[in-house]
Parts: structure tokens; sequence; C-alpha cells
């Protein structure tokens, strides 16, 4: 959770998100260490001193796009489940919308890949986070017989590996989303992990 305070005015906030868009532009270009809050500042259109109203030190700002980043995915993947059936088909409703964010928010991503080497607690809070929420729904999903019985927890962190690099190769490293058929192979080993027995 943030602690940073939040912009009293409408002004103030969309100046704080100008500084989070720039620094996810930034961070996600050049690396946390090679950006520098001129830079961000620089593109952001403000004076370099605003940066400092807003977030104490460049560290605080990337905690705070890891923090956006996974409430944006949580959000993106709620939206595009919502309605998809049982489990299987959340699952493969999410895996399709997990290719789609990551590669709509290619600096995001590597906004989070680098802040396991500048704060690692906030890249295990973000993981944490999402793996609490993924492991609760298997949780409820296995009490009504849709999914075979598997510890949730550990399912969460498979699935959640599956996806991360699913997400890496196709959408950060080539710059694509995976075909339909990669989708359907993808999908096909999480159906077999997964799928309640007849």
């Amino acid at each position: 959770m943030s602690t940073l305070p939040r912009p009293a005015t409408a002004r103030g906030e969309a100046t704080r998100q100008k500084l989070l868009d720039a620094a996810e532009a930034e961070i996600g270009a050049r690396g946390f260490h090679a950006t520098s809050v001129a830079a961000i500042t620089r593109r952001a259109g403000v004076g370099q001193g605003t940066f400092y109203l807003y977030f104490p030190s460049k560290e605080d700002a990337l905690r705070e796009l890891v923090r956006h980043m996974g409430k944006a995915l949580r959000w993106a993947l709620a939206r595009a489940t919502a309605g998809a059936g049982d489990r299987l088909g959340v699952e493969r409703a999410g895996f399709e919308a997990f290719a789609r964010f990551s590669l709509a928010h290619r600096n995001l991503y590597r906004v989070v890949m680098e802040s396991q080497f500048v704060d690692e607690s906030i890249y295990r809070e973000y993981y944490e986070t999402l793996a609490d929420g993924y492991a609760e729904a298997l949780e409820h999903a296995r009490s009504r017989g849709e999914i075979r019985a598997v510890d949730p927890t550990a399912a969460a962190w498979a699935l959640m590996g599956i996806a991360h690099f699913v997400g890496l190769r196709y959408a950060i490293w080539q710059g694509r989303a995976p075909s339909a058929q990669e989708l359907d192979d993808v999908f096909d080993l999480v159906r077999r992990g997964l799928e309640a027995p007849a």
C-alpha cells in the first residue's frame, strides 16, 4: 500500500500522472539506473523541482509504477474474465487478456522486472498480491468441483510463471501477441493440469 500523499486537486493529480507516465517511458526504455529525474521531468514537461512535490525520490516513483501495474493488470483481468463461465473458461480468457496487456504495457512490464534490483520488497509485493487473489479464486473453483484437487497457492504461482514467460517471450522480446495456435498450446497445458477428473 502506498504511503505517499495524493494531490488535493485534479490539476495536481494530472501532474502526478504525467510524471508517472514519463517515468514509465524512461525507465521502461533505459532502465532504472540510467534514468535521471531530469529526464523524467523533461519528458513530462515540468520543472525538475515539481517531481519532488509528488515523489521524495526516483525509487518512490518506481514503487508507485509497480503498484499501478499491479492494479491495472488485476482490473484488466477481472474485466476480461467477467462472465467467462467456469474456472477453465476464466483461465483461458485470463491468459488471452494477459498476453494483450503485456503487449500494450511493455514499458510497465519492464519497470516491474527492474524493480527487483531496486527494491525487492515492492517486486515481491507485486507478485504476492497477484498470487493471493489468484489462489483464492482457485480455491473457490476447487470447492465447486470445477478443477481438480490442487494446492491453490502452488497452482497460482505455477500458472503465473507460465503467463510471465509467455508475456516475456512474445510481448517483450518479440513485440507481438502469441498466435491463436500458440495460445491454444499453452492453454492445453493449463487445462490438462487443472481439469477435474471425469
